[in-house]
Formats: C-alpha cells, sequence, structure tokens
C-alpha cells in the first residue's frame, strides 16, 4: 500500500506540474495584437462668415441720443444695403444705455461725481454665406466716418457648415491610414493582420492652413481663418494572426 500511495503521489505532482506549466507559457505567450495609430487631415475653405460692429451716440437729453442714433442706425443699414449685404443677414441688436459719469476731486480726494450724458450703444450682426462680400466691407467701413457715424468692428469670424460630413470623411481617412499602417508591422513581422478588437478617435482639430497652432486637448476650432485645416487621429487595435 505504501508503494501504491507512493506512485499515486508521483504521479499527482506530475500532473499538477503540466497544469502548472501550461497555464505559465500561456500568460507568457498572449496573443498577439498590435496598435496602431493612424491619422486624416482636409483642407478647406469657410462658406459661413460672421461680423459685428458698433456705433453710439451720447447726449444729456435721453430722448435725442435716440434720435440720434436711429438716424445713425439708418446710414448704416443704408450704407451695407448699398455695398449689397441682403436686409435679411442684418441683425440689430437692442440698444444699450449707459449713464455717464465723471469723478470730482478736490485736493486729490475723491468727493463724488456728476452726471455727463446718455451713452447709447446700437450693436449690428452681419451672417452671411457671401463670404468675399462681406471681407469687402469690412475692410471698407471706415467710410462710414465721412458719413458722421463712428463705427468700430471686430475681425470677422469664419465657419463651415457641412462640418459633420467633413468629420465623417476625416474619421474614415485615420482609419484606412491606421490599417495599412497596421498591415505593414504585421507582415514586418511575418504574419497577417486579423480581427480588428477596438478603435478609438481621437480629438477633432480645425486650425488655420499654415498657421502653426498648437493642437488641444479638447480640440482646436479656429475661426480666424477663412482657409483651414481639419484633422483627426484613430488608434486601432488588430489581432495578429
Amino acid at each position: 500500500m505504501k508503494y501504491i500511495s507512493a506512485i499515486i503521489f508521483s504521479v499527482a505532482i506530475v500532473v499538477a506540474a503540466v497544469f502548472l506549466g501550461n497555464a505559465y507559457v500561456s500568460r507568457a505567450n498572449p496573443d498577439g495584437v498590435i496598435s496602431v495609430t493612424g491619422s486624416g487631415s482636409e483642407n478647406f475653405t469657410s462658406d459661413l462668415i460672421v461680423w459685428e460692429g458698433q456705433f453710439s451716440r451720447v447726449n444729456p437729453d435721453l430722448e435725442e441720443a435716440y434720435e440720434q442714433l436711429n438716424e445713425d442706425k439708418e446710414t448704416v443699414r443704408r450704407y451695407l444695403l448699398d455695398k449689397g449685404i441682403n436686409e435679411e443677414n442684418l441683425v440689430f441688436n437692442s440698444v444699450q444705455t449707459n449713464e455717464q459719469q465723471e469723478n470730482q476731486y478736490q485736493n486729490g480726494n475723491y468727493v463724488g461725481s456728476i452726471f455727463k450724458g446718455y451713452e447709447l450703444i446700437q450693436l449690428v450682426k452681419i451672417e452671411s454665406s457671401e463670404v468675399e462680400l462681406i471681407e469687402g466691407v469690412s475692410r471698407e467701413i471706415t467710410e462710414l466716418l465721412n458719413k458722421g457715424v463712428q463705427f468700430n468692428s471686430t475681425p470677422p469670424r469664419y465657419y463651415y457648415t457641412k462640418i459633420a460630413d467633413l468629420k465623417i470623411e476625416m474619421i474614415s481617412k485615420a482609419t484606412e491610414d491606421a490599417r495599412l499602417r497596421a498591415e505593414k508591422i504585421a507582415q514586418n513581422s511575418g504574419g497577417s493582420l486579423g480581427d480588428l478588437k477596438s478603435a478609438n478617435m481621437g480629438v477633432f482639430q480645425i486650425t488655420g492652413q499654415n498657421s502653426g497652432e498648437d493642437y488641444s486637448w479638447s480640440g482646436a476650432y479656429n475661426t480666424a481663418d477663412k482657409k483651414k485645416t481639419a484633422s483627426i487621429t484613430m488608434r486601432l487595435d488588430y489581432e495578429i494572426e
């Protein structure tokens, strides 16, 4: 019986060693996986422009200030229409009213303030698909000075109305680029590309063409340049056979 027990014990040790060995080999040699990152980019030209400006009047009499501002508004409206801008593209916002005060001092000490007048500010916004037209008007707007209106404007902002379609195109390009990279790596390693295990999209970036802008972790969205570059990355994980 002692000999039989010893034999059984020895066999059990051998079987356990085989299982443990197989488990170690399995852990040490997992299925081959390759991770690649592909990129896609596309240059495009903005098809929507937004341009904003303002003009104002100051008068101690509020009613007179409104009358003067309304005259300026009509001058601005007529000027923009004469330049070829459609009236439906003009939006005049509500008038902002501020009371102007002038601080008073005696012997260097503040003693209060006195009322100087009302400042009325009118804002106008132009949004149009006629990008070149609005660009030209924005550069010539100082002509309003000759008409007695001090018009101050901000630089135009540029947008693209087909951004959703562009993004889909970029994803397709980045995915194809990553797949080609994976195939090349697999071939160089003596294997072949297997099934796609996972795909992760990077941040969508829009920068000005040749602007040297830095990418942002949250995604850049340039509105200062008419001509832009869209780019995106895709990370793919493939099995290697």
